[in-house]
């Protein structure tokens, strides 16, 4: 059987990729601190992605590695390690023939182009974190274009689904509602915006390391085109639910004192401009391409609220 690593493993978008391998009978390899089998068959490795032997021996026997990986959501952090990643998979990757698929966000683009994201969106980051993903994107693109690696970035927006973790909008917003809370959001409700289905996510990251013409592209990953804004969701669920909770919006000047005592709403603070603006995600490349649909967000919305 063909061997794919996943680099980063039992995350949100990791047990559904692992899961759509094993069903092409695909051996799938997990890779991180405490891995853990999202399928029977599937090897465990244990170890530290800053780690370049450790990397290199996951690798070692793989047609594909996944980058998948989430850090701890601290630009600082970010700066530190999100670089020595990148050149530990870059470097595994080629020194075994490896394919890469790596998962990204879109924090890289220009935040004046929010309203309609594309493939060809400029990245032209101001954010610190942008930044950093900026320069690993590049730091990819330079050895596909020297010819020693294929890869695939398959990006997404924010999301949302049943079992998600790190989730803003299942945090705030779906699972405050199911227990009778009102909803929170920051900067504007009314604001139009894009969430990805986690299960499309996956799918769609697995599905596209198995085509044979989808390499040495970056691929926008299918999301819902009505770009429903969170208001608009909180009055989904609420029909949902048969409930009439209320949607508190945190405005700047309470985001940014909140800040001062919270270090994840300062982290999130330097992205306002994805809350405040209109963020419309464009994965049409691949809807044509490949005929992948997205789930659109009343049925994802009812799955999370079966869950």
């Amino acid at each position: 059987m063909p061997v794919h690593t996943i680099l980063g493993a039992n995350g949100n978008i990791a047990k559904i990729v692992s899961a759509e391998l094993a069903h092409s009978e695909i051996l799938v390899r997990q890779f991180s601190r405490t891995p853990k089998k999202v399928n029977p068959t599937d090897e465990l490795i244990s170890g530290d992605l800053l780690d370049p032997t450790a990397v290199l021996e996951a690798v070692k026997g793989s047609e594909v590695t996944f980058l998948l990986a989430g850090i701890q959501y601290k630009s600082a952090v970010w700066e530190r390690d999100w670089p020595i990643i990148m050149r530990n998979t870059l470097d595994a990757c080629i020194a075994h023939g490896c394919k890469l698929v790596f998962f990204d966000n879109m924090y890289a683009c220009d935040p004046s182009q929010v309203s309609h994201l594309t493939e060809e969106t400029p990245l032209e980051p101001r954010s610190r974190k942008g930044k950093v993903r900026k320069q690993i994107l590049d730091m990819l693109w330079v050895e596909v274009k020297s010819g020693k690696i294929s890869a695939i970035v398959a990006r997404a927006p924010d999301f949302y689904g049943p079992d998600a973790s790190n989730s803003v909008l299942d945090e705030l917003v779906i699972k405050r509602m199911k227990t009778g809370k009102n909803a929170l959001w920051l900067y504007s409700g009314n604001k139009k915006h894009s969430f990805i289905y986690i299960p499309d996510a996956g799918k769609a990251t697995a599905f596209l390391a198995l085509q044979e013409d989808s390499w040495n592209q970056t691929w926008n990953l299918p999301t819902d085109d009505s770009y429903p804004s969170v208001k608009e969701i909180v009055e989904m669920i609420n029909h949902e639910l048969g409930t009439q909770l209320k949607l508190h919006v945190m405005p700047a000047w309470l985001v940014s004192t909140l800040g001062l005592f919270m270090p994840l709403i300062k982290e999130i603070a330097e992205l306002r401009y994805q809350l405040d603006s209109h963020y419309c995600f464009d994965s049409s490349k691949i809807e044509r391409a490949y005929g992948l649909k997205p789930t659109r967000a009343k049925e994802g919305l009812s799955l999370c609220l079966k869950d």
